[in-house]
């Protein structure tokens, strides 16, 4: 069994080079995983989720 590692927003600013406001537009548009909900104010996204998307971003 593998865990999927929960990243912050630093840490996914750090790894796709996005700002904040970028990840959270290209949220809305639908290109960018969903963050999930871990509190009421706080927010993460699983690294798999993430290592897709940079995945797809190479391939094209």
């Amino acid at each position: 069994m593998t865990i999927d590692r929960i990243l912050r927003q630093k840490e996914v600013m750090h790894l796709t080079g996005l700002s904040r406001s970028t990840i959270y537009r290209r949220i809305q548009s639908g290109e960018f995983p969903s963050q999930i909900k871990l509190t009421a104010r706080l927010v993460g996204w699983r690294q798999s989720d993430l290592q897709r998307w940079l995945d797809k971003r190479e391939d094209a």
